[in-house]
């Protein structure tokens, strides 16, 4: 991470100088871990509702942490590709629910895991559609926090969260090149 100090503070709040958070397969799989360990004290879930396409990988690991074995999805489109100068980057524009949940009544009994929220756009209207389920993420930031139930890290709303399937490993020098002479 160049030379960026990340920190996590006693309240699970991350800070980046650089404000990029990228997150390792190894890092996310252990904090859908502690997700689930948050959860395993609750009354048993019905099953787990995985909002797409981020809430996919953490919800498969909370679904086998607690022995949950009944996964639907929520299919959601809230993020695009900026048109402007970096291809790469994403920003959240109309949304989108492109499948509902097949889950009876109001959800309650029901798990939605996700992998971050960020404004609450989305969070908002999944809770629409299941008002009584209880909402996990990885990740929440301030904006959309008051959205969930349970979440394990607290980054700045200006960080920007690299997940894993969104990374590719590549060469990079070495910090001793970046010195100026």
């Amino acid at each position: 991470m160049d030379s960026a100090v990340l920190a996590t503070t006693r309240d699970d709040t991350v800070t980046d100088s650089n404000l990029d958070f990228p997150v390792s397969w190894e890092e996310l799989h252990r904090t859908a871990k502690v997700l689930a360990h948050r959860l395993y004290d609750l009354p048993p879930f019905d099953g787990v509702v995985a909002i797409t396409r981020g809430g996919l990988v953490p919800a498969a690991i909370v679904a086998r942490e607690l022995g949950i074995r009944v996964i639907d999805t929520v299919c959601v489109i809230s993020y695009g590709a900026a048109e402007a100068s970096e291809a790469s980057e994403a920003v959240q524009g109309d949304l989108q629910i492109v499948k509902s949940p097949n889950v009876p009544g109001d959800g309650a009994g029901w798990l939605i895991v996700d992998d971050l929220v960020d404004t609450g756009v989305t969070a908002k209207a999944v809770r629409k559609l299941l008002p009584k389920a209880h909402f996990a993420t990885v990740y929440a930031k301030p904006s959309g926090r008051p959205m969930v139930d349970t979440f394990v890290t607290e980054v700045s709303q200006d960080t920007w969260i690299h997940f894993p399937w969104d990374l590719a490993p590549q060469p990079i020098a070495p910090i001793s090149r970046s010195r100026v002479l």
